[in-house]
C-alpha cells in the first residue's frame, strides 16, 4: 500500500516537472522571436553604418581575371600634357597613391617650373637623387628626362596621353585666348589660322600655347621648321622616353591599356571628366566647341605640323596595341569599364552625374578653378551618403588644385602653405629692377625665378632640328 502511494507521488512529480520544462520553453521561444521582431524594426528605423558595396566588387571583377599574378606598379610617370584630358588621368594618379599612402612628387607650386624646362630641384622635398623614394609624378611639366631620372626610381613606368592637334588647338584658344598674345590678337580661331604668323610672335610668353603644344610639353622645339627628318627624331625621342602613350579621342580603350599595363584594379581607372568645360555654340569664339571646316582643319594641321605628326605615329601604334591586346577582348573590357563608372555615377553624383558649373556647387571646396574665358565645370555629390562612401566619391570628384592641396598638407604638414592659382600673371622681381645692369628676373606665381632658357631637354640636351 505505501509503495503505490510512493508510486502515485513519483509520477505526479514527473509530470508536474515536465510541465516546467514545457512552460521555460515556451517561455525562451516567445522571448527569442520578440528579440528577433524588435531587431528587424531597429534594424529598418537605423540606417547602417557599414561601407556601400559599391566599392566592394568580386575580386575576380574588381582585378580582371585576364590580369594574372602580375604585380602593379607603384613607381609612375606621367607627363601631363595640356587640353588632353590628363586632370583626369591626373586624378587617378592621385586616388591611387592616396589609398595607398604613396609619396607624390610634388611641385613647389601647382606645376613644375612650367614653361621652364623641368629641374628635380623644383621637387618639394627632393635632396639628391634617389635619397628621398618618390612613387607617383604627374603634375604639369615641359619633359626633361634626365632631370626626371634624378627623382624617379630606374623601375618607373613612363606613360602620357596626346589629343588630335586640330582639337587641341582648338581647346587652346578657348581656355588661353587670355594668357596667348597671339590669341588674344586674333578676332577668332579662324582668323588666326588664315594667317598665324601676322598673330605670333615666337618671343613672346605664353604663345607656346598657340603652336605645336604637345611638342612644346615633350621638351621638343615646337618653333622648328617642320621637316620629316626632325618629326622622326622628335618621335623616336618620344619612343625611347615613354612605354606608353594614349590617345584622348579614346579614353576607354586608353585606360584599359593602361590598366593591363600598370596591372591596377578596375576601380584605379574608373573616372569622371574633370577640368572639362562648359560647351557652347559659335564660331570663331572663345566659348565651346567650333564648327570647324575643312579648310581649318587643314589650317591648324599645318601650323601645327610636328604636333601632327607625333599625333599620326602614335595614334599607329595605338591601334597596334589594341590589336595585341584583342578587338574582342578590348570590347568586353570596355564595357566593363562604362558599367562601372555608370555604377559609380549613380551612387556618387547630383542631376545624373552631368558636370554643372562652379557656381552651383554648394560645397565651396570642390569648385574647380576657373581659367580663361570659358566656364570649367565640376560635380556635386549625392546627399545621404555614409562616410566611406562620400570619401570613395570625394576622391572620384576632387579638382586637380585642391587633390593636390591636400596631398602636400599630408606630406608636409607643417611647411604647407596655399600657393598662388596656377595661371595668375608673372610677377617682376623687384631686387632687379629694368636697366640695372642686370638680366631682368621674373618670377612664377610659386614665387620662384625664371630664366629664359630655351633649351629642348627630352633628349640628351640637345635641340632637335
Amino acid at each position: 500500500m505505501a509503495f503505490r502511494r510512493r508510486a502515485r507521488r513519483m509520477r505526479w512529480l514527473g509530470c508536474y516537472r515536465l510541465g516546467l520544462l514545457w512552460k521555460a520553453l515556451l517561455v525562451f521561444l516567445a522571448i527569442a522571436f520578440a528579440g528577433q521582431l524588435l531587431g528587424v524594426i531597429f534594424s529598418k528605423s537605423v540606417p547602417s553604418e557599414r561601407p556601400h558595396p559599391m566599392f566592394s566588387l568580386p575580386p575576380a571583377e574588381a582585378q580582371g581575371a585576364s590580369l594574372g599574378s602580375c604585380r602593379p606598379h607603384t613607381h609612375v610617370m606621367f607627363l601631363k600634357t595640356h587640353k588632353t584630358a590628363s586632370s583626369t588621368v591626373l586624378n587617378m594618379l592621385y586616388r591611387f597613391g592616396d589609398e595607398r599612402g604613396l609619396r607624390f612628387a610634388l611641385p613647389l607650386g601647382y606645376q613644375f617650373g612650367y614653361p621652364l624646362p623641368f629641374n628635380a630641384h623644383r621637387v618639394k622635398g627632393y635632396r639628391g637623387a634617389h635619397v628621398v623614394d618618390f612613387s607617383i609624378m604627374g603634375n604639369h611639366m615641359r619633359f626633361n628626362k634626365a632631370e626626371v631620372e634624378k627623382v624617379m626610381p630606374p623601375d618607373t613606368f613612363y606613360f602620357s596621353i596626346l589629343r588630335d592637334p586640330v582639337a587641341l588647338a582648338e581647346s587652346s584658344y578657348a581656355y588661353y585666348k587670355a594668357v596667348a598674345p597671339a590669341f588674344k590678337r586674333a578676332k577668332g580661331l579662324a582668323d588666326f589660322a588664315a594667317d598665324p604668323w601676322r598673330h605670333y610672335d615666337p618671343r613672346l610668353r605664353n604663345n607656346h600655347y598657340a603652336r605645336n603644344l604637345l611638342w612644346f610639353d615633350f621638351g621638343l622645339d615646337h618653333n622648328a621648321n617642320f621637316s620629316e627628318a626632325l618629326a622622326r627624331r622628335g618621335e623616336a625621342a618620344v619612343r625611347r622616353a615613354f612605354r606608353l602613350v594614349l590617345l584622348a579621342e579614346h579614353f576607354d580603350q586608353s585606360m584599359v591599356l593602361l590598366r593591363h599595363a600598370l596591372c591596377w584594379p578596375l576601380d584605379a581607372v574608373v573616372s569622371f571628366s574633370l577640368n572639362a568645360r562648359q560647351q557652347r555654340g559659335g564660331r570663331g569664339g572663345a566659348g565651346g566647341s567650333l564648327a570647324l571646316t575643312e579648310e581649318l582643319h587643314a589650317r591648324l594641321r599645318e601650323w601645327n605640323a610636328l604636333d601632327w605628326h607625333l599625333y599620326q605615329a602614335f595614334n599607329r601604334t595605338f591601334w597596334e596595341e589594341v590589336e595585341r591586346f584583342g578587338r574582342a577582348r578590348m570590347e568586353e573590357e570596355v564595357a566593363r569599364l562604362r558599367a562601372r563608372r555608370e555604377v559609380m555615377a549613380r551612387v556618387c553624383l547630383r542631376d545624373g552625374g552631368r558636370p554643372v558649373e562652379a557656381s552651383r556647387i554648394r560645397d565651396k571646396t570642390i569648385r574647380p578653378f576657373q581659367s580663361g574665358l570659358v566656364k570649367i565645370l565640376g560635380y556635386e555629390l549625392q546627399p545621404g551618403l555614409d562616410n566611406a562612401t562620400s570619401q570613395a566619391c570625394l576622391r572620384l570628384i576632387r579638382p586637380e588644385i585642391q587633390y593636390k592641396d591636400l596631398l602636400d598638407a599630408r606630406q608636409f604638414p607643417r611647411s604647407s602653405q596655399p600657393a598662388a592659382a596656377p595661371g595668375a600673371p608673372y610677377r617682376k622681381d623687384a631686387a632687379h629692377p629694368r636697366g640695372a645692369g642686370v638680366a631682368e628676373r621674373e618670377r612664377d606665381w610659386d614665387g620662384s625665378r625664371l630664366s629664359h632658357n630655351q633649351t629642348s631637354l627630352l633628349g640628351q640636351g640637345r635641340v632637335l632640328r
